[in-house]
């Protein structure tokens, strides 16, 4: 695994927002496997997801963290049912792997948290609980670390997870 850390955590989470501060920090470069998805695709995830379905989604999702993880040597944002796939956990083993723990609660309260998201259609609420339940063992089993989001600021989830990781900022 070549990334200096990868983010797992619920959509909404902020693993993108906090990815960006950790490269930023780092000086190194920041990827978003959900970005390469699109990029590769020319369609945004919610359009994937209501042309093909999740299962292709998974598929596309699967190819794009195998590719990220044997090219990106800085900081990697999953989407937030990755580690869903057995094949990706087996990929993550090891790593230097920060779970962004956002609370459903803290998640539905930010404007961007359910906003496009194609697994939160409908009753966001129930379903990003639903979500949350399935997937908290998977991404206990990835992280080597977990930084609580709770009254935090996105520099302040920075600052813990590069702590956690002993990572130092660039000069």
């Amino acid at each position: 695994m070549r990334p200096v850390a990868v983010l797992v955590g619920l959509p909404g989470a902020g693993k993108s927002t906090v990815g960006r501060l950790m490269a930023q920090r780092l000086g190194v470069g920041f990827r978003d496997t959900d970005e390469d998805i699109e990029e590769r695709t020319g369609r945004s995830v919610a359009q994937i997801f209501a042309a093909y379905g999740e299962g292709r989604f998974r598929e596309l999702e699967q190819a794009a963290v195998r590719i990220a993880l044997a090219e990106h040597e800085g900081v990697l944002a999953l989407g937030g049912g990755a580690v869903v796939d057995p094949v990706t956990r087996g990929l993550l083993a090891g790593g230097p792997v920060v779970h962004v723990d956002a609370e459903v609660p803290e998640v539905l309260g930010r404007r961007q948290g359910v906003a496009g998201r194609p697994l939160l259609a409908g009753n966001a609420s129930a379903r990003l609980r639903s979500l949350a339940a399935q997937r908290a063992p998977f991404y206990r089993e990835v992280a080597r670390v977990t930084v609580p989001t709770r009254n935090r600021s996105a520099a302040q989830v920075t600052r813990a997870a590069l702590l956690a990781l002993s990572l130092h900022p660039a000069r």
